[in-house]
């Protein structure tokens, strides 16, 4: 299932869900303001960002913006940061939680998209994927190794999950609060691969999950893993979906996809 951009303006109907937007931010005071500029404020009922030990002024800045945030004392690692983003999030009592990075590599005009499937009853989790529009992601500057990585990746763990994916690492992601409430994602690691189990946990708890295309663009203040971590991330992933297969086979559950 997907939406193409511009397509809804108004997704949630009366009554309107809370809908708060979490960024998990580690030195984005370069890149912060012109992300914040670009959400449709009229969707959005509260905004949280959790500084992950930031060393620049990402804090003061998220402050002056008038952002609800969290800083935490020792940088936990990106997974980690989310974990207290979507806490805090329920805290707040919302019903839709979104997933924007604050270095302005995803575009925030693109909310009114990934909103409308969960508003509507359709879906529990969405996807904003870079490969739906055709030559999208590497127009927007990705680099060649990370499309090819991407798309083998992406290739495995739909043949494992049964998914039908097209972009299984976004980091432009919402969630149901139906659905965070339910998968152990604290249970998740504290890095990168986090993105991965939560997909494994969407299949494995059976949820429905969706795409809708987005465009992204890559530039040097925006975060972006380097080779060596990328490739990392890529052997943890495999290690994820050999998880959910000893899980599938009765063999072995790990704690993150235990109820």
């Amino acid at each position: 299932m997907s939406a193409s951009h511009g397509e809804t303006q108004h997704p949630v109907d009366a009554p309107r869900s809370r809908v708060v937007i979490v960024m998990p931010a580690y030195n984005a005071a370069k890149t912060l303001a012109p992300t914040h500029r670009d959400i449709p404020k009229d969707l959005i009922d509260e905004m949280i960002l959790v500084d992950d030990a930031s060393s620049d002024d990402t804090t003061e800045l998220a402050e002056r913006l008038g952002l609800r945030v969290i800083k935490h004392p020792h940088n936990v690692g990106y997974g980690g940061n989310q974990k207290t983003c979507y806490m805090e999030a329920l805290r707040r009592n919302a019903d839709i939680i979104i997933m924007l990075h604050p270095d302005n590599q995803y575009d925030p005009s693109f909310i009114p998209e990934i909103l409308r499937p969960i508003a509507a009853g359709e879906a529990d989790v969405v996807f904003g994927s870079r490969m739906l529009m055709p030559g999208g992601a590497r127009n927007g500057g990705m680099p060649l190794y990370k499309f090819v990585a991407n798309r083998i990746l992406t290739t495995l763990e739909n043949w494992i999950l049964g998914t039908r994916l097209s972009d299984a690492h976004t980091g432009y992601r919402a969630y149901s609060a139906r659905f965070l409430r339910t998968v152990p994602f604290m249970r998740n690691s504290n890095d990168f691969v986090f993105d991965t189990q939560i997909i494994v946990q969407a299949r494995a708890f059976g949820f429905t999950t969706c795409e809708v295309p987005v465009t992204t663009k890559y530039f040097p203040e925006a975060s972006s893993v380097n080779f060596r971590v990328s490739t990392i991330y890529g052997f943890k992933t495999l290690g994820v979906l050999a998880l959910y297969t000893l899980s599938r086979l009765g063999v072995y559950r790990a704690k993150f996809l235990r109820r």
